[in-house]
């Protein structure tokens, strides 16, 4: 496993992370025996950064996270990121005020069983948020108290993420990044890099279709996002299938399928891609099993993708992807 600084905090963190999501709720159903299997298995490979939020089944991710913790050797370094502000039932600017703000992070304290939270990114707040920088002066504050340690921000639209940079104190972006979203390298990833921001890639497997195993006929559980929230009923659209139809998305990883080298899964060759930009830090894929979380890390490993293979990936979301997402994210 390789690892890349992240941004200005001078943590080394592994390049292929993990997101807790799925682990939490939304994915279908996983029982806490696999979630914590699936876990162990992320240390083994050599990961040491876990992104996770506090929604994320009512806390049941962080509270996993935090049994983690406890039940590996004290001397391992792990890592921490979680997310606040998805609590409110309706997203509002005002909704992010300190009063809400020093709950939902003393829930996470809990949650996670510690004094001082490693990172924590604000959960996709609206637009107008980046205009309020009282908003970034309430998480000064909570630096200032010793409760969180650095903050960042998970974002739905680039415009988001060129604003938030501009905090001198926002020390990562948490964004959809991948081979079906692939604006975030146009403009964003520059401007990043300049300023030592962090950059989280989330979804980098399209919900699972750049996986290789989903097909026309796969069906999902009723509490599983891919299929309660395909047009963006329950949350941003962009979040399921990184807005892609589903079926114009089989057809675009049909044609990725065909460029992967012998014995490398679709899953790994995907996350490869993302790795080939260096403002990357880590990619952050999910895994509800141990096999299908070390089937992520062997990523890092790869040799580099080819310029033809990058070419071709390109050539793929130009002509399938990119006039359905590109505009809108």
């Amino acid at each position: 496993m390789h690892h890349r600084a992240l941004g200005r905090t001078g943590w080394k963190v592994s390049e292929i992370s993990f997101g807790a999501w799925a682990i939490g709720g939304s994915w279908g159903q996983v029982s806490d025996e696999d979630s914590m299997a699936a876990l162990h298995k992320v240390i083994d490979c050599g990961v040491n950064f876990i992104d996770t939020a506090d929604v994320y089944g009512g806390g049941r991710s962080e509270r996993l996270i935090a049994r983690l913790k406890k039940e590996r050797k004290h001397n391992e370094e792990i890592i921490v990121a979680t997310k606040a502000g998805r609590h409110l039932p309706r997203q509002t600017v005002e909704g992010y005020s300190r009063e809400n703000l020093s709950a939902w992070i003393d829930d996470s304290l809990r949650n996670l069983s510690t004094e001082r939270l490693d990172l924590v990114q604000l959960h996709g707040p609206p637009t107008g948020l980046y205009s309020r920088p009282e908003v970034f002066g309430v998480l000064d504050d909570l630096v200032t108290a010793g409760k969180i340690r650095y903050y960042g921000v998970s974002v739905e639209k680039i415009e988001e993420a060129l604003k938030a940079i501009e905090f001198p104190n926002v020390q990562t972006v948490q964004i959809i990044f991948n081979c079906f979203r692939q604006r975030p390298a146009e403009l964003f990833f520059a401007q990043a890099k300049e300023k030592r921001v962090g950059i989280l890639a989330r979804v980098p497997l399209a919900s699972g279709l750049l996986t290789g195993k989903l097909r026309r006929d796969s069906t999902f559980a009723a509490d599983d996002h891919r299929n309660f929230n395909r047009r963006g009923e329950a949350f941003d659209v962009g979040e399921t299938f990184s807005g892609v139809d589903y079926d114009i998305g089989l057809a675009a990883a049909e044609k990725i399928r065909a460029l992967l080298p012998a014995g490398v899964s679709m899953s790994q060759f995907a996350l490869r891609w993302i790795l080939m930009f260096d403002a990357v830090t880590c990619a952050i894929p999910g895994g509800k099993r141990a096999e299908q979380v070390a089937d992520n890390c062997s990523a890092s490993d790869l040799p580099p993708l080819t310029p033809d293979a990058m070419a071709a990936v390109q050539r793929i979301y130009d002509e399938k992807i990119k006039p359905l997402v590109q505009h809108r994210w």
